[in-house]
């Protein structure tokens, strides 16, 4: 088959299970790839556990949260967190395929060119299921527990793994939009730190300024947040914010997750045709 037969069919519709056949061997390209560099996971979960430690060790004695200990309230910000930051997985590796030429090569082939996004999203999801699985085994170590039935935790971390997965794209439309990897990672934190901070993740809203704390009540990881501590059981008589997103938290995530994949998939696969064709 030549190039240009192979570019058409790059760009022309697939079936569904020629579709589904290339997300996967792209996403075993991609999880072959974090095997072969286990310094990928060390690094993607060092954060998170120097958070734990030091929110939980140095500041949480110095921390008081209304109806339950502090270390209860704090994991499931640090689980949010975890998902959050590990999204940007996507928009780095998609920059540095970019850079490298790797994109170039897969044009040569005969797939759909949202293979390469579902490939690269759905291996930084299992990357994702790592982390998590990490934080939550640091987390029972300083004390935390699960307070809920099985179902309810796996409720907690599907969770998780929905709006971590939704919103690697969002972060994967990014880092086809920036011009190299390494602006990504200035870009991405200028989203990041915001939405994980001005939240519930670490402190009660009710704490914050009046503008901050109506920002943090309607901040999608806030929601995320209070969903997980509550399919946790990790609230215990924390006063819950008087907002529709925080009385409703796992309806807020479901809704907010399903519009940014509606949303942005779309955006990355037509940002992906144009930015391969160059």
């Amino acid at each position: 088959m030549s190039a240009a037969t192979a570019a058409a069919r790059f760009g022309s519709g697939t079936t569904a299970g020629s579709w589904v056949s290339d997300g996967w061997t792209v996403t075993k390209r991609n999880l072959i790839k974090i095997r072969r560099t286990p310094d990928m996971i060390v690094f993607a979960v060092l954060q998170p556990i120097m958070f734990v430690l030091l929110f939980s060790q140095v500041y949480g004695g110095s921390i008081q949260v209304a109806g339950t200990n502090y270390t209860q309230y704090l994991m499931a910000g640090i689980f949010a967190q975890t998902v959050v930051f590990g999204s940007t997985f996507s928009g780095s590796a998609m920059a540095q395929d970019l850079k490298e030429g790797i994109i170039d090569r897969f044009r040569t082939l005969p797939m759909s060119p949202s293979a390469v996004l579902i490939g690269r999203t759905n291996s930084d999801l299992v990357l994702n299921g790592i982390s998590v699985v990490i934080m939550m085994c640091t987390g029972l170590l300083v004390g935390w527990r699960v307070n809920t039935s099985f179902w309810e935790f796996l409720g907690g971390v599907g969770l998780l793994l929905l709006f971590s997965y939704a919103f690697s794209w969002v972060m994967a439309l990014l880092g086809m939009s920036v011009r190299s990897p390494e602006a990504i990672n200035n870009a991405s934190f200028i989203i990041l730190f915001p939405i994980t901070f001005i939240s519930n993740a670490f402190v009660q809203s009710s704490t914050l300024p009046e503008p901050l704390r109506t920002i943090a009540d309607w901040n999608p990881v806030s929601a995320l947040v209070q969903a997980v501590r509550q399919l946790f059981g990790n609230l215990g008589s924390t006063p819950v914010p008087d907002t529709w997103p925080m009385q409703n938290p796992i309806t807020t995530v479901l809704i907010g997750s399903a519009i940014m994949l509606v949303v942005f998939v779309p955006l990355a696969v037509r940002k992906f045709e144009a930015v391969s064709s160059r």
